[in-house]
């Protein structure tokens, strides 16, 4: 009896354990009761905005969601790119999946991409179409190996004028992360600043 106690007791401990491992530097997900104000919603294919939300998040203490096609994308490069353009060059605006919080919580949100065509996807275009950001500070992040950001603006300005939003010039991100936490610092996004 004694022995199977001991048995539980240590499974417990190491299912515990590992759970915190596991969890360990992956981005918090939108919690209901969080008070913070500020929510990056983020699309990612190859986990390169993925990767720049996340530290964001680290940066910011922000909520985070990740964006999704309804139906995802074909794998590989270049099945995932044919479609990609065809949607770009029909002016398709994708179905996406419908998880992201209720907006009127937050005051800023940081929306990250990758550039696609010197724009944002289309899968952009539907967040925008599904959801009201009217009120809301909207703050654009891409990836992108040589676009800058400013190739993305006049979209995403287009985006948030007919929402009833503002929008920040934004930033691309390129793995410099003193650079990054400059941009957010001015921005008074940083942790600290809060």
């Amino acid at each position: 009896m004694q022995l199977k106690k001991w048995i539980v007791s240590t499974l417990t401990v190491i299912v515990a354990v590992l759970g915190m491992i596991i969890s360990f530097g992956q981005p918090q997900q939108v919690q209901a009761n969080s008070n913070n104000r500020t929510l990056i919603i983020y699309f990612s294919m190859s986990g390169t905005t993925k990767a720049a939300a996340e530290q964001i998040q680290r940066d910011t203490g922000a909520d985070i969601v990740r964006l999704q096609r309804a139906k995802a994308y074909p794998k590989g490069y270049d099945n995932y790119a044919r479609v990609a353009d065809r949607e770009r060059r029909r002016n398709t605006h994708p179905a996406i999946k419908r998880n992201i919080p209720n907006l009127n919580r937050y005051d800023t949100v940081l929306i990250g991409f990758p550039t696609w065509w010197q724009q944002p996807p289309m899968v952009i275009h539907s967040l925008f179409d599904i959801y009201d950001f009217r009120g809301k500070t909207i703050i654009p992040f891409t990836t992108s190996m040589s676009t800058p950001m400013k190739a993305s603006i006049p979209t995403m300005r287009r985006l948030a004028k007919a929402d009833g939003a503002t929008i920040k010039q934004g930033f691309r991100y390129d793995n410099n992360n003193a650079q990054l936490r400059r941009f957010l610092q001015r921005n008074g996004l940083l942790q600290n600043n809060n």
